[in-house]
């Protein structure tokens, strides 16, 4: 290792007893190791000192560095949330050091969700890529910048399913699809935390939120959750579970309940599954003050009560509230929590401790002190070339009449909108450590891009919202929405007076990056009046109208995509946004993302997805009738479907084709298509694989996402792609809850999205 010990570390041992020298050295980092070292050091500790490690701390305005500090001193914190920089990490660590009889170190932990300090896309974009080997970039990365400000552990990725772009955590997942979202959850635990997460460079990932919350009834924050058993552990569990088998170190356990249980009390999911069926090792850690918000749920009586039901039912490590320390002692006195299940606790604690490399050296995420950047912010501390190579993967193409894209870099063009020159939203929600000043929008990426060759006008045209409610609401805890001197009409006048100079207009617009948060649920997804009100009077214009979209959920746009020549999905993009941006619309980089979720054409079909039951009177669109599941007012599939994206080539998938016609019991076959690009540009798509089980003994989905891959063919350029198909990608939870694959035809439907595919199928013997 590096460093093994900083001077403070190395002064303060030599003046503590023998045990506090046999608690640091380099112990072996492998599980017998670690579970011998533990049940050691647990026999040592009192059993404040255990209940003191079972609370993660939230630095902030009510609990400050100072009130910590006296916290450390009375072994009351074994965790820390919400600090980001060296030199306050390394003060708390010495202070553990300095002050605590057992020196037993602190981990640091943080929302490190798409980047640390280089803000990458939201995880929405960065699934929009369909490309694992640029999300293990950006995992590596995010480790990379994460423990280099010394940090442990980050709360990620969010894996949670969800079929709700009402919900304002979508931004923060990985769309609709189990299958998608599980490959993105693994891909980021194995990056994030490498060959191990006591490694320099490594950072423990704590996978969230567990159970289902995705689900929220309504897509309204910390709702309820009520689902079948057969739906929860087909759909929504396996992508924890991919997670945990990729080796998380970290279970976040969900705010909501799920059919009736909270997730924080629910003995059956953290243990029965989680421990039991899962056999998963590592931590359980409660969200932001879940314990309390058991007595609201109606499961406790009062805090006492809910400190009880918490820790019988597996939360191991409660954040950001003083309940633990307060109410464990009486309860472990009168017997009502076992001194067992506190070292049961303290011990899963301890165990990732050990993991992180914390015993080897509490400052291995540190270094040597002189070693801290003298710029937390440097420049050079960031990753623009990968973050701009990243953010241009998940640009999606959904319209692109007449070839209006891509742009020529010559004459007058004009870009217009709240969101064309907003480094705060560009770099999205959760954004870490990242500083919006350092982020290029939309209107510096043009100007680089046609500097010397076209004119770029610029009007800001409206603000993202003139509702002053929803304008006071996203400023509570940030100056997020600026309010501009001018009146809307004024604006309106002069973006209307700019797109009359201009040959084609680009017009960005979409959501305010706190609109696609946490706690940001809408029950209107479309685009904000105040703009769309500016796409009316540009259309106005007659002038080619672009509208490049910023948002954090699928939008309902049936009328822009009608007043569109041109509609680039952008998501928030990150720290290299605009030029990535940029370097799509004028075809310096050619578009191949694809929809990670079904955009609906109005509220009112959600929810809509694209992995859906059929029905007994299933609605057929070239042979419509009355009495067939369907809306009458309105057409019956999303706008846009899942896997959807167009490029600035052509593609052509052939037939199926099948290496059998039957696949015998545990046997494989092998399905495949030759794609060509039969445009006159070189350019990346994703060939996407569905399944349907034909006849089962229960209703089964009308195709469910297999395989994919991503490709990149040159111009008359072919390949030949091929998906294998074993049983595990035929099974499924029955009405007896047994994993099966039942006998019978399946259809294999190959394309390059979930609508539009070429069609086999073959018998499972």
């Amino acid at each position: 290792m590096k460093w093994i010990y900083s001077v403070s570390l190395a002064v303060t041992l030599a003046m503590q007893p023998a045990f506090a020298d046999e608690l640091f050295g380099q112990h072996p980092l492998t599980p017998e190791a670690r579970d011998a070292f533990v049940t050691d050091l647990l026999k040592k500790m009192t059993l404040d000192e255990k209940i003191g490690q079972l609370r993660l701390i939230t630095v902030g305005p009510v609990v400050t560095k100072e009130v910590i500090r006296d916290m450390i001193q009375h072994e009351q914190v074994g965790a820390i949330f919400n600090t980001v920089t060296r030199q306050d990490i390394r003060a708390m660590q010495d202070q553990v050091m300095q002050l605590s009889r057992l020196k037993i170190p602190l981990f640091f932990a943080y929302d490190v969700i798409h980047g640390q300090r280089t803000a990458f896309p939201i995880p929405l974009g960065l699934a929009a890529s369909w490309d694992l080997d640029a999300v293990a970039q950006v995992g590596r990365i995010s480790a990379y910048e994460a423990a280099d400000d010394g940090l442990n552990m980050t709360w990620a990725p969010m894996v949670d399913v969800t079929r709700e772009p009402r919900w304002g955590r979508v931004s923060e997942g990985f769309g609709e699809d189990t299958f998608l979202t599980s490959a993105m959850g693994r891909t980021l635990v194995e990056s994030m935390q490498g060959k191990s997460p006591a490694d320099r460079y490594s950072v423990m990932t704590s996978v969230k939120h567990f159970a289902a919350y995705g689900a929220v009834e309504g897509g309204r924050e910390y709702n309820t959750v009520d689902m079948s058993p057969q739906r929860l552990f087909q759909d929504y569990l396996p992508p924890y579970k991919a997670a945990l088998d990729a080796g998380s170190g970290g279970v976040m356990v969900a705010l909501n309940s799920v059919n009736g249980v909270p997730a924080t009390s629910d003995s059956w999911l953290l243990k029965d599954v989680l421990r039991d069926d899962w056999k998963f090792k590592g931590i359980t850690i409660s969200d932001h003050g879940a314990i309390k918000e058991l007595i609201n749920h109606g499961v406790a009586s009062d805090p006492r009560d809910a400190v009880r039901v918490a820790i019988k039912s597996g939360v191991n490590m409660s954040m950001s509230d003083e309940y633990y320390s307060k109410y464990l002692p009486g309860l472990v006195k009168s017997g009502e929590v076992s001194e067992q299940e506190i070292d049961d606790a303290t011990r899963h604690v301890l165990n990732v401790k050990y993991d992180m490399g914390l015993f080897n050296d509490p400052y291995s995420h540190l270094g040597p002190k002189g070693s801290d950047p003298v710029d937390t912010n440097a420049e050079s501390r960031l990753h623009r070339s990968e973050a701009r190579d990243v953010a241009r993967k998940g640009i999606v193409l959904l319209k692109n009449r007449l070839e209006t894209l891509p742009l020529k870099k010559s004459g007058t063009i004009a870009l217009i909108g709240p969101l064309a020159d907003s480094q705060l939203d560009m770099i999205g929600s959760w954004s870490a450590a990242a500083v919006a000043a350092q982020a290029v929008t939309l209107r510096q990426g043009m100007e680089n891009a046609v500097a010397g060759k076209a004119t770029l006008l610029y009007a800001k045209g409206a603000n993202v919202t003139d509702n002053q409610g929803i304008k006071d609401f996203l400023n509570l805890y940030e100056n997020a929405v600026q309010d501009e001197s001018r009146s809307a009409q004024q604006m309106l006048d002069e973006a209307v007076a700019t797109a009359q100079k201009a040959d084609v207009l680009v017009v960005a617009v979409g959501e305010a990056r706190g609109m696609a948060h946490e706690a940001s649920s809408r029950s209107d997804i479309t685009i904000p009046p105040s703009q769309l009100k500016l796409l009316d009077a540009l259309k106005a214009t007659g002038k080619p109208l672009v509208i490049v979209l910023m948002n954090g959920r699928p939008l309902a746009l049936v009328k822009e995509h009608q007043q569109s020549d041109a509609l680039l999905e952008t998501w928030f993009s990150g720290t290299e946004g605009g030029n990535a941006i940029a370097d799509v619309l004028f075809g310096d980089y050619n578009p191949s993302g694809k929809l990670p979720m079904s955009f609906p054409r109005s509220v009112g079909q959600i929810p809509i997805y694209y992995n859906h039951l059929n029905t007994g009177r299933p609605y057929n669109a070239q042979k419509p009738n009355k009495y067939t599941s369907h809306y009458y007012d309105a057409a019956n599939g999303p706008l846009f479907p899942f896997g959807y994206g167009l490029s600035y080539t052509s593609f052509d998938v052939s037939p199926v084709k099948m290496s059998a016609t039957t696949m015998p019991r545990n046997g494989k076959v092998t399905a495949s298509v030759t794609v060509t690009n039969t445009g006159d540009r070189d350019g990346a798509t994703v060939v996407q694989m569905y399944l349907r089980d034909q006849v089962a003994s229960i209703s089964r989905p009308v195709k469910e996402l297999k395989g994919f891959k991503r490709i990149m063919l040159k111009a008359g350029e072919s390949q030949t792609v091929s998906f294998p198909i074993d049983v595990e990608a035929l099974t499924f939870w029955n009405a007896r809850m047994q994993q099966v694959a039942e006998s019978g035809k399946f259809s294999v439907m190959i394309g390059l999205d979930s609508a539009k595919t070429q069609n086999a199928e073959f018998t499972y013997l």
